[in-house]
């Protein structure tokens, strides 16, 4: 009489290719964190005036480090995310099942993996709808940026889209380092009470910067 029990080959394939999947997932992760906290403290140099904004702009595009980074950063952006979506509850009796976890366990790295959940569908739609508008309307300069930002919704759309992403990004700094374990039990909460104070500075900063863009830039 024949077995019906899958055999140790055929459960190891797919926990290997998750494994796969999952270290991929992390390095197209790291990688957007850092894009991330270059990218802020780029723009962030427009405090320091127009022509410093203009000069960094300025040297990525003459090294065409923005039109061929920006496609990029794009399809890294694209493949991270379809990574995530594996394990992200799409459907309502998923998204329902996952509360009635969360509000159980009451655990703070499930809250924060949801929070992550939410803020990456934010992400999603209007990181791609950033991303369009600046590569669509190259080359970068302070005044594009301040003109952009002082017509229509772009100050809301920007301080909505600025925590999301530093939320998203500081959280998946954390749960890399849990999930690799370089964050272990001993050191958890000091290295997510860093997490907390790096977050904020980002979130600072980016404040910093939407306000210098509005109110002090001329975009003549």
């Amino acid at each position: 009489m024949m077995s019906n029990q899958p055999t140790a080959a055929q459960v190891a394939q797919p926990v290997r290719t998750d494994a796969y999947l999952d270290t991929l997932q992390m390095f197209t992760g790291v990688a957007l964190i850092l894009f991330m906290w270059s990218h802020m403290i780029l723009v962030a140099s427009v405090n320091f005036g127009p022509g410093v904004m203009n000069a960094i702009a300025g040297f990525l595009e003459r090294t065409y480090l923005a039109q061929t980074g920006g496609p990029v950063i794009a399809f890294v952006f694209l493949v991270h995310f379809v990574l995530a979506a594996r394990k992200l509850p799409f459907r309502a009796k998923e998204q329902k099942a996952m509360w009635e976890h969360s509000v159980r366990f009451n655990h703070l790295d499930t809250w924060l993996w949801n929070v992550q959940a939410i803020t990456a569908m934010i992400i999603l739609i209007m990181g791609s709808i950033h991303m369009w508008t600046v590569l669509t309307n190259l080359p970068i300069t302070a005044a594009k940026s301040a003109a952009r930002v002082q017509t229509g919704w772009w100050l809301l759309f920007y301080l909505l889209l600025l925590p999301m992403i530093e939320l998203h990004v500081g959280i998946g700094f954390y749960r890399i380092g849990v999930k690799w374990g370089w964050i272990t039990r001993s050191n958890r909460k000091g290295l997510k009470r860093f997490e907390n104070k790096l977050t904020l500075v980002f979130i600072t900063i980016g404040l910093i910067t939407l306000f210098t863009l509005y109110f002090i830039i001329n975009p003549a």
